[in-house]
């Protein structure tokens, strides 16, 4: 089979190659794959931003048809299909047992157990998955059932971008109906917290992004305005009357786009930090200010809940016709034209592309 190998960290394409699905066995299932999803996280781990192991197989998000299953796998059969949860919950440890599967670590165990074998050498996927392949070898606890109603590319997308920005909304923040509601980043995840803020019922949704195609197509996502950079603080100063949001959700991983949503914020509102950055940046907060001014920093990872549950509530929300994941995918490729989608990603021009595996 095809699959796309990242061979090392800072290349800026990826190597599509024969490869080989290893590791099955016992509590592992394999799966055809149909559909995958290029998020950004498969960029940052292409430049380091995300530390990871290389070489590896990229991609996270995608979906696709269980054709086996290993000894003791009892949760799904051949023929479901499925979501690739690239962190699923063990159902086990400490957070699981709190019901904060979302915060389960298990999945990094999956780092340790190769999935592909390209020229003669193991390697993983990413996160352990590695859904930039027609077909991938997985942890049986990261095949999550999907209804049948449910096309592909929708699933390869609620995987993770979706999940991560409506779940911040709606599972972190928890936004109020009537609220005011600012979103810093208008990539994926970033157009999702906006989709999340809309059913959550805010009343003014203000996104903001350098990049013009992103600011309109979050207007077509339900933001009441969509700003550059430049322009937020009148854009503030005439919505909210100088008082600032009542939460602003950064969606970068940047310092200073993390310094942006905490100033838009207004005193006693709610900064929820969804954008995953370097370890080596450090935000620009004192102590003063997270004092006096009681604004709740949140940090936000995959949705603030158990992925299971959120992605029940996102296909619910779909099917009710609240949430227009279909208008998210901007275009679709093949797997052999994954580096002009990669190159667009990196410009701005593509913001959700969809890799047609098989």
């Amino acid at each position: 089979m095809h699959a796309a190998v990242l061979r090392s960290v800072g290349d800026t394409s990826l190597d599509v190659t024969q490869a080989t699905a290893i590791s099955f066995g016992p509590g592992r299932v394999r799966v055809r794959l149909h559909r995958a999803g290029l998020c950004h996280s498969d960029v940052s781990i292409m430049n380091g931003t995300l530390q990871h192991p290389a070489p590896c197989v990229l991609g996270h998000e995608g979906a696709g048809e269980v054709t086996e299953v290993g000894e003791g796998v009892s949760d799904v059969r051949v023929g479901d299909r499925v979501i690739v949860c690239w962190m699923p919950p063990c159902d086990a440890c400490t957070h699981c047992r709190a019901g904060e599967g979302h915060l389960c670590r298990s999945g990094f165990a999956n780092l340790a157990t190769p999935n592909f074998e390209v020229d003669g050498v193991p390697m993983p996927g990413m996160m352990g998955e590695g859904t930039f392949a027609e077909e991938v070898v997985i942890s049986a606890a990261a095949a999550i059932p999907i209804p049948d109603d449910l096309p592909y590319d929708i699933a390869a997308l609620i995987g993770c971008g979706v999940t991560t920005g409506v779940g911040a909304a709606l599972n972190t923040a928890q936004v109020k109906a009537g609220s005011s509601v600012l979103v810093v980043g208008l990539g994926g995840v970033g157009v999702s917290i906006v989709q999340g803020a809309k059913v959550a019922g805010a009343a003014q949704i203000i996104a903001v992004d350098p990049v013009a195609g992103r600011r309109e197509w979050a207007l077509k996502f339900g933001a009441t305005e969509a700003v550059a950079p430049e322009d937020l603080a009148e854009t503030l100063k005439r919505v909210t009357g100088g008082q600032g949001v009542d939460y602003a959700f950064e969606a970068v991983g940047k310092p200073a786009t993390l310094r942006a949503a905490y100033d838009s914020a207004r005193r006693g509102g709610t900064v929820c930090l969804v954008g995953a950055g370097k370890r080596t940046d450090i935000p620009d907060l004192n102590m003063s200010d997270l004092v006096t001014s009681e604004k709740k920093l949140l940090p936000s990872f995959y949705g603030g809940d158990d992925p299971r549950r959120t992605y029940a509530r996102i296909i619910e929300l779909w099917r009710a016709g609240r949430l227009d994941l279909a208008s998210m995918i901007t275009h679709h490729v093949r797997l052999t034209e994954i580096d002009e989608a990669l190159r667009q990603m990196r410009t701005g021009e593509a913001l959700r592309t969809i890799i047609d595996i098989a």
